[in-house]
C-alpha cells in the first residue's frame, strides 16, 4: 500500500513542479542557507521542543537535498530508487507506529527550514498531518524599515506572550489588536489553558472560514479571524458552535473582503447631489397610502446627556433640526447614559425591537456595539460619528472641522500683538493633529512669526493653570460651552483679567449632515452608494461646502478681519484655496509637503505629526485621562498608539 501512497506522493510532486516552471518560477524546495547570504543576522535562539503547523514547513536548511522535492515537499525521484525506498518504509512506520523522533528545523521570519528529517515530513505531508514535534532553532534577521521585517518583530513580541506560532498577519498593528480584543493585560504571559482555549476557536474558525473559500482571499487566516473578533467579540466568539460561526461568516463576509482592497474607505467629500433634492413619492400609491406607512423611525444614542455634555447636546440639537425638516416623515429618539461595554448593545437592540431602522452612535467607543448591530440586523441603517472606520457593515460620518479652525487661526493670527497663540485641544484621534494645524497654518499665513502653543483638556495630570506665559493673550479653546455653563471659555477669545472677549466660534451643523443621510435614505440611493462602494467602507466627510461646519464671528471682530474671513470661507467652499497645500514642514523642519503638492484626504485624516510652528506634542494612552484613553483606543492618533503598544 505504501508503495502506491509514493506513486500518488510522486504525482502530487511532479504536477507542482511544472506548475512551478509554467509560472517560470523555482520548482524545488527553498534553501535557507540560500536565502539567508542576502540578509543581515542579528542573532539565533534555541527555541528547543515546539509543535510546528506542517504547512509552515516551507524548505531545507541546505540546497542538498532540495531536488529531491517539489516545492510542496512530494517526491520527484523514480520508484525504483533508494531514495523511493526509504520514503516507503518511512511511510509504512509513520501509519504504524508514529513519529518517534523530532525533526530538527530552523526559523526564520516564521517558516521553517528542515535540518533533519526531509523524509518525514514529505510523508506527514502527504498524510496530511497538521503538526508535528520539531526542535527549533530560531534565526532573527536584523531590524530594517521594510513591512515584512516589522511585521515580523511584532509577531516575536507576540510569540513571548502566547508562545503560538501558527497565525500571522499581513499588516502592522494587527497582534497587539489581537491581544486587545482578546483582553490579555499588557505584557502578561499566557497560560497553557489561553493556549489551548484559543487554539480550539482558531481551528474551529479556521474550518469554517476555509470551508466557505477563504483560503481564496489574499489574506491570512489571522487577518480574518481578528475581523471577525472585532465585530462579535472574543468571549462570546469562542463559546460558539461550528454552525454559529459559519451562520455569523455570512454576515460579516465584507469585512474580510475589504481586508483584499488596496483602498478600504471609500471617502464621502461632498453629499451626493439628490441628497440636496426634495423627496418625493415614488408612485401613486404612496399618494393613496396614509403618511406614516413611509415614516422612518431614527434613533440617537449619546454617552452622555444633552444637559451635561456640550457635544450630545449639539447632535441633540441636530435630531430636533430633523424633526422640523422632516414634519410626519421621521420619527426621532434619544438614548442618553450610554455605556460602551456596558449597556450600549441592549439599549440598541431595544431601538431595533422598537422599529427604529436607523441608528447614529455618536462616540468612537460605540464601535464595538453598532458593528454587532449591523451584523446581526442587516436591515437597520447604523452610523457611527467617527473617522477613519473601515468596516463597510457600518457607515461613519465626521466633519472637515479643520477648515473652519483655519479661519479661526488666520483671525488669532492677524490679532496677535505676542506671536504666541494657545490652543486647547481635546482627544488625540483621527482629525484632532489636522486641526492644530490647520489653525497653525492659518495664523502663519497672515503673520508668518506666530506660534502656537498646544495643551490637552484631557490630560490627567493636567495643571490648573494652563498657559502660564501672559504674552499669550489669544487663545483657541473647545469649540462649545456646556450647556447652562456661565464661562465664556469656549472658541476663539481674547484672555482678559475679569472675562474672555469672544471672537470667533466653530460649529458643527449636525442637523444639516443628519438631514442629507436622511435625505439619501428617503430617496432611496442608499443601495446606490452601497453598490458604487463595493466592498469598501463608506465614511461622510463633509465640509464648510456642505454646510455642515461653519465658523462664526464676533460684532466686535475688526471689520477687515471679518473681510478677511469671508474671502478665506468663499475661497475654500470653492476649492480655490486648499489648507493643505504647497510646502508644509513638520516639528523639526521635516518636510511633508513640496511647493507643487496637495496633502490627500487621506493623510489629512491620519495626520500624526504638527506644524513647525506649532509648540507642544501629541499626548501618549497613559497620559490621557480615562475616558480619553477609551476614546483614543479606537480612534488614536499613529503615535498615541505606539507609545502604549
Amino acid at each position: 500500500m505504501s508503495y502506491d501512497d509514493y506513486c500518488n506522493a510522486l504525482k502530487a510532486g511532479q504536477k507542482e513542479y511544472r506548475a512551478h516552471l509554467m509560472k517560470g518560477e523555482y520548482p524545488y524546495l527553498s534553501a535557507l542557507d540560500e536565502i539567508l547570504s542576502f540578509i543581515d543576522v542579528e542573532y539565533e535562539v534555541n527555541l528547543g521542543l515546539c509543535e510546528i503547523p506542517l504547512e509552515l514547513i516551507v524548505g531545507t536548511r541546505t540546497k542538498g537535498r532540495t531536488n529531491s522535492f517539489a516545492a510542496n515537499f512530494m517526491p520527484l525521484l523514480a520508484t525504483h530508487t533508494e531514495f523511493a525506498m526509504k520514503w516507503i518504509r518511512l511511510c509504512t512506520s509513520l501509519q504504524e507506529e508514529g513519529l518517534r523522533d523530532p525533526v530538527k528545523v530552523y526559523e526564520f521570519m516564521n517558516r521553517f527550514y528542515v535540518l533533519e528529517g526531509n523524509k518525514r515530513v514529505s510523508v506527514l505531508k502527504y498524510l496530511d498531518a497538521y503538526s508535528l514535534p520539531c526542535t527549533v532553532i530560531r534565526i532573527v534577521p536584523k531590524r530594517t524599515e521594510t513591512k515584512e521585517n516589522e511585521i515580523y518583530y511584532e509577531f516575536l513580541d507576540f510569540y513571548e506572550i502566547t508562545k503560538i506560532n501558527y497565525i500571522y498577519f499581513s499588516e502592522k498593528g494587527r497582534f497587539s489588536q489581537l491581544l486587545s480584543q482578546i483582553g490579555t493585560p499588557k505584557g502578561e504571559a499566557w497560560s497553557g489553558d489561553d493556549r489551548l482555549e484559543f487554539h480550539d476557536f482558531y481551528t474551529c474558525f479556521r474550518k469554517a472560514y476555509e470551508a466557505r473559500g477563504g483560503n481564496k482571499l489574499p489574506i491570512t487566516v489571522g487577518d480574518a479571524l481578528l475581523a471577525y473578533i472585532t465585530v462579535f467579540g472574543y468571549g462570546e466568539s469562542k463559546q460558539k458552535t461550528d454552525s454559529q460561526i459559519k451562520t455569523d461568516l455570512t454576515k460579516v463576509w465584507d469585512e474580510f473582503l475589504v481586508l483584499t482592497e488596496e483602498k478600504s474607505i471609500e471617502l464621502s467629500m461632498e453629499p451626493p447631489k439628490k441628497s440636496d433634492a426634495p423627496v418625493r413619492h415614488k408612485n401613486l400609491l404612496n399618494l393613496i397610502l396614509p403618511d406614516n406607512i413611509s415614516k422612518i423611525k431614527i434613533a440617537f444614542f449619546y454617552e452622555k446627556t444633552h444637559r451635561t455634555s456640550s457635544w450630545a447636546y449639539t447632535h441633540e440639537l441636530g435630531r430636533l433640526y430633523l424633526e422640523n425638516v422632516f414634519p410626519g416623515q421621521v420619527e426621532t429618539e434619544a438614548y442618553e447614559n450610554i455605556v460602551a461595554g456596558g449597556n450600549d448593545l441592549e439599549k440598541m437592540e431595544e431601538a431595533v425591537e422598537d422599529g427604529y431602522t436607523l441608528l447614529f452612535t455618536t462616540s468612537p467607543v460605540m464601535i464595538p456595539a453598532s458593528l454587532k448591530i449591523a451584523a446581526n440586523h442587516p436591515d437597520v441603517k447604523i452610523l457611527n460619528c467617527s473617522l477613519n472606520t473601515s468596516h463597510p457593515t457600518l457607515r461613519t460620518y465626521y466633519a472637515r472641522m479643520y477648515e473652519a479652525k483655519f479661519l479661526a487661526g488666520a483671525i488669532a493670527g492677524s490679532m496677535t500683538t505676542t506671536n504666541k497663540i494657545g490652543y486647547i485641544a481635546n482627544y488625540p484621534i483621527f482629525g484632532m493633529a489636522a486641526s492644530i494645524n490647520a489653525f497653525a497654518l492659518g495664523a502663519k499665513m497672515v503673520n508668518p512669526n506666530a506660534r502656537v502653543y498646544l495643551d490637552w483638556s484631557t490630560l490627567k495630570d493636567r495643571g490648573v493653570e494652563i498657559f502660564q506665559d501672559p504674552e499669550i493673550n489669544y487663545v483657541m479653546d473647545q469649540d462649545m460651552a456646556l450647556p447652562g455653563s456661565a464661562s465664556r471659555n469656549f472658541g476663539l477669545y481674547r484672555v482678559n483679567t475679569d472675562k474672555p472677549d469672544n471672537l470667533a466660534m466653530t460649529t458643527w451643523h449636525w442637523g444639516k449632515l443628519y438631514e442629507k443621510i436622511v435625505r439619501i435614505v428617503l430617496n432611496g440611493t442608499w443601495k446606490e452608494d452601497d453598490a458604487a462602494a463595493g466592498s469598501r467602507a463608506i465614511n461622510y466627510w463633509w465640509g464648510m461646502s456642505a454646510g455642515v461646519i461653519d465658523l462664526i464671528c464676533s460684532q466686535d471682530l475688526p471689520q477687515s478681519t471679518g473681510r478677511l474671513v469671508d474671502l478665506l470661507r468663499s475661497n475654500i467652499c470653492s476649492d480655490t484655496l486648499i489648507p493643505f497645500s504647497g510646502e508644509l514642514k513638520a516639528q523639526g523642519g521635516q518636510l511633508v509637503s513640496r511647493s507643487d503638492q496637495v496633502i490627500p484626504p487621506e493623510e489629512i485624516i491620519t495626520m500624526d505629526w504638527l506644524m513647525d510652528n506649532v509648540e507642544g506634542s501629541i499626548p501618549s494612552l497613559s497620559q490621557l485621562t480615562e475616558e480619553a484613553r477609551a476614546v483614543a483606543k479606537m480612534q488614536g492618533l499613529g503615535k498615541t498608539q505606539e507609545t502604549d503598544a
